[in-house]
């Protein structure tokens, strides 16, 4: 009768409801991003295509399975509050491995192209490990879950071993960033065109923004579960935090398709001035779209290689491949 009294539906099952409705709303922009993806990037190399294909799976596994855990609660053990707090429905911790399963692909990929770009280990090697960590940890909290009978001892057990969760992840995110954005402004001090510091300008700008949005998902997170320890605001923001990790990634590839757009609006309004008509601004050829992925190409080619085009000028050239 006093989990009864102390039970508050509006702070455990009114917010995590909220959150998994959010997620849903974010899984329709999610199928919307890959849509996009599928439609104007055909050419893209396999193993993308299959990286993009294997994330967009897991999510919708990830969203099911929260879906069966509210239902669980909600419904199932309507009338019975004190199971709330009780042992939890299985497929919750296996939304848990498989935001640890989505989150450690798309850093791995992230991570891949920092290799890529600058040719060196040290920082791919150690956004790698903090990746395969992410998921040994997932493992570690999720296997006790499954056994356990009380969520607030649970809590209380595991807490070293979730809030190891969010600071790696947190980490590697911040560090997946930060180093991207300093390799794209070595490249932009390169640049001697306007147009092309242009594009790179507004790389350095999504990085930013795609690598915070994710970092500070995880930290908000870290935060309700380390000071609000009597609700469920920390199992929202989790909701949700995995279909940050999935936008950012499709994000980033669909972006080709602005850049370049913004590169043939720039090159149509200098070109005229050369006497050349405006039909003939840009050229785009199979071979540039087919010759690898972008991030597969060394520092000493052209920054213009992360916006996924091909770009001829008089007397100079930059090829720019799709990211893959």
């Amino acid at each position: 009768m006093a989990s009864v009294v102390t039970f508050d539906a509006n702070t455990t099952l009114g917010i995590f409801e909220i959150g998994v409705l959010v997620s849903y709303v974010l899984l329709g922009v999610t199928a919307t991003q890959a849509y996009i993806y599928s439609s104007r990037f055909p050419d893209d190399s396999f193993r993308l295509k299959a990286l993009v294909a294997f994330v967009c799976l897991c999510e919708v596994a990830h969203a099911i399975c929260l879906g069966h855990t509210l239902y669980a609660m909600t419904i199932s053990d309507y009338g019975h509050p004190e199971r709330v707090l009780g042992a939890v429905p299985k497929s919750f911790p296996t939304a848990v491995i498989l935001s640890g399963i989505i989150g450690a692909s798309v850093q791995g990929f992230f991570s891949s192209r920092i290799y890529r770009l600058s040719e060196k280990l040290c920082i791919p090697i150690l956004c790698w490990t903090m990746s395969f960590l992410r998921v040994v940890l997932a493992i570690v909290v999720t296997v006790p879950l499954l056994r356990e009978t009380s969520v607030p001892k649970y809590e209380v057990q595991w807490r070293w071993a979730l809030t190891a969760v969010w600071i790696v992840n947190t980490l590697n995110d911040l560090t997946i960033a930060v180093t991207l954005v300093i390799i794209l402004i070595g490249r932009r001090k390169n640049v001697a065109h306007k147009r092309t510091t242009a594009l790179v300008d507004k790389l350095i700008l999504w990085t930013i923004e795609t690598g915070m949005l994710t970092s500070v998902a995880s930290m908000i997170t870290l935060a309700c579960f380390i000071a609000m320890k009597d609700n469920f605001a920390w199992v929202a923001f989790f909701s949700v935090s995995a279909r940050f990790i999935s936008n950012s990634l499709l994000a980033n590839l669909n972006s080709r398709a602005t850049l370049r757009a913004m590169d043939q609006v720039n090159m149509s309004l200098s070109f005229p001035t050369m006497g050349m008509p405006a039909s003939n601004n840009v050229q785009m050829s199979k071979a540039g779209r087919d010759a690898g992925p972008e991030w597969a190409r060394g520092p000493s080619e052209s920054v213009a290689a992360v916006d996924g085009l091909e770009l001829t000028l008089p007397n100079k050239s930059w090829s720019c491949e799709p990211s893959s």
